[in-house]
């Protein structure tokens, strides 16, 4: 390998986010789906032959089960290569619904690249409309289990396997013009950079790759990595039910061991993560050595960035691989299951875990991390329409991210990049519903120094009777405070006043009826008696904290009409007083909530029940 010309690196870098960018713009113009077009839960991602990302705008699948199965050497121009099934994935596919295509890149008769994309599709059969059976036991009922296939051989398209694989949906228009989106997409980007490597050669063009990933290697290395104390930190977090045994932390466990002079300078030690579930809970992440794990967890090292403002320059490519080691435990916990255990609701676990580092690097930096953030969740309906079709509508509502050692959180993000809700506008055209509310859920966000972000407020009126359907956790427990921070407020779905669990998938909802939704909020961040009065007060004016809360949760006492409160400055200062000779001399770093259970006895947390 030569030395690559940095000139050329910035073009090359440049033309790889281009055509990531280009592929996905073209998959959200195409699809058919609401949860591919307008919720955007897809991604695309660009590999070298060596299998290594070299984009690092999102995250992506993997290409090692298709070369495992089809050797470069067979691969053709104009092959697109198909899969779903998570055991076979090398842990890329996290649960059925996540279809994933692959198309080889081509330079003179030789495979250079990949251009690959995955996105959460409507329906792939299984017991329950979405494919996401909350009391599933086996992924035998999750729905239809793909292996690496050919779904294109040379441009032509197996019509056969198309037709196995919409005869088990529910919504096989949808399937069959989605994965024909992604498909063309993807093919589209393949011709991208084969124009890439013909106008500069293979050899200055892979030479550009490894300065790309060598880059980030570096960044991290020097940049992230040594803003953290040597030693070994540990924390553990929880998903509190898994849809079949009665609710009970399911703990993930995180054991970081930091050594700057190793090659590997980070050790992650999952150990001490709870034995796999019975529930849908399950993430197979012990493959292929756990690399799609090092990417997925690698984001949240921006945080130690010096800025906010550099944290957003800095991608996630294969360059953070090199720098991190994984330690699984043996066969059978929630990273490690045994086929054919369930899976469709991993993101319990895998999105846990973006907390769980997050905590434990909080713990060795001294609290220089955001606290909790909200966590992924689905919510819809399905049912038949006026016209006698059966319909789902399901979407991605996100939360609030945790408050940050600079900022407060963010209200309503969605933790997987550029998803969003569905619009409204949409929904009413679509489906016999009406939204009459989407707004912010006040009080939601965790009181702080920096107050945590806000969830949803989501108001559904149904128009005809139907089922609603939810697979989302952080519905008993919080997201937890940092520094003095308070936890934020947790997931709750009522229908006309009765209660939903987090895991539903068939809760009748009658004509009229209204489902009332409240996302989570992030954890707040630092002492809430030191935030600003006036930002107290400019918090209620903006709907986002109520004066009740004002009052309770910072101390803070107001006068004056609501839309434009003022501070009582006297009455605050004794408030304030009082609330701080209630707090224990050395509170605790993390708090988790009013819905933590109290311990006795040692008993692992695992083991405790929740009700």
């Amino acid at each position: 390998m030569t030395a690559a010309d940095p000139v050329l690196v910035e073009i090359v870098e440049g033309t790889l986010a281009s055509v990531e960018r280009e592929v996905e713009t073209a998959i959200a113009r195409t699809a058919r789906s609401p949860m591919i077009r307008d919720a955007h839960d897809f991604r695309a991602g660009i590999h070298d032959v060596r299998l290594r990302k070299l984009t690092g705008r999102s995250y992506s699948a993997l290409v090692q089960p298709v070369v495992r199965d089809f050797p470069v050497a067979e691969m053709n121009p104009g092959d697109v290569f198909f899969h779903n099934d998570v055991y076979l994935s090398e842990g890329g596919i996290g649960h059925l619904p996540d279809l994933c295509v692959t198309v080889p890149v081509f330079h003179r008769g030789e495979v250079v690249a990949f251009v690959q994309a995955f996105g959460h599709h409507d329906d792939i059969g299984g017991s329950c409309p979405g494919s996401m059976p909350s009391g599933a036991r086996s992924v035998f009922e999750e729905g239809l289990m793909v292996p690496p296939i050919r779904l294109w051989d040379r441009g032509v398209p197996n019509r056969a396997a198309l037709t196995i694989m919409t005869r088990n949906s529910r919504t096989p228009d949808s399937l069959a013009g989605d994965l024909d989106a992604e498909c063309s997409a993807c093919l589209m980007g393949a011709r991208r950079l084969e124009e890439l490597f013909d106008r500069y050669g293979r050899e200055a063009v892979e030479d550009c790759f490894e300065a790309i990933l060598a880059k980030t290697t570096e960044t991290f290395r020097r940049e992230l990595l040594a803003r953290i104390p040597e030693g070994t930190h540990v924390w553990e977090d929880y998903a509190e039910h898994d849809g079949v045994d009665a609710p009970r932390l399911h703990a993930q466990r995180i054991t970081l061991t930091v050594d700057h002079s190793a090659d590997r300078p980070l050790v992650i030690d999952f150990t001490g993560t709870s034995p796999q579930a019975r529930g849908p809970i399950n993430h197979a992440g012990d493959y292929a050595d756990g690399v799609f794990l090092k990417k997925w967890l690698a984001p949240i090292l921006r945080n130690l960035a010096e800025t906010p403002e550099r944290m957003a320059e800095l991608d996630v490519n294969e360059g953070v691989v090199p720098l991190i080691e994984m330690r699984f435990p043996a066969k059978g916990t929630l990273l490690t299951p045994v086929f054919p255990a369930p899976t469709n609701a991993r993101t319990f676990v895998i999105l846990r875990l973006l907390g769980v580092l997050a905590g434990v690097l909080a713990k060795a930096t001294g609290g220089r991390m955001p606290a909790d953030q909200e966590t992924i969740r689905y919510t819809g309906v399905h049912g038949t329409g006026a016209d006698g079709a059966p319909y789902l509508m399901r979407e991605v509502l996100g939360g609030g991210s945790g408050g940050r050692w600079y900022a407060d959180g963010e209200d309503t993000i969605h933790v997987v990049p550029d998803s969003r809700n569905i619009p409204v506008e949409f929904a009413e055209s679509r489906w016999p519903l009406r939204v009459e509310r989407l707004g912010l859920a006040v009080d939601s966000g965790g009181p702080g120094l920096h107050r945590g972000g806000l969830g949803y407020d989501k108001h559904i009126r149904m128009l005809r009777d139907a089922s609603f359907m939810s697979v989302a956790d952080r519905s008993i427990l919080s997201c937890w405070g940092v520094n003095g921070g308070r936890a934020g407020r947790p997931f709750t779905v009522e229908i006309e006043g009765r209660p939903m669990e987090g895991l539903v998938d068939d809760a009748p909802v009658r004509a009229g009826e209204v489902i009332r939704i409240r996302t989570t909020g992030g954890g707040g961040w630092g002492c809430p008696l030191d935030r600003p009065a006036e930002a107290v007060a400019a918090d209620v004016r903006d709907g986002k904290v109520s004066v009740e809360g004002a009052r309770d949760d910072y101390g803070v006492v107001l006068h004056g009409p609501p839309g434009d409160p003022k501070v009582d400055a006297g009455a605050t200062g004794l408030r304030r007083a009082e609330l701080r000779g209630l707090l224990p001399e050395k509170g605790p770093f993390f708090d988790r909530g009013p819905g933590f259970p109290v311990l006795s006895g040692g008993l692992p947390y695992a083991e405790v029940d929740l009700l």
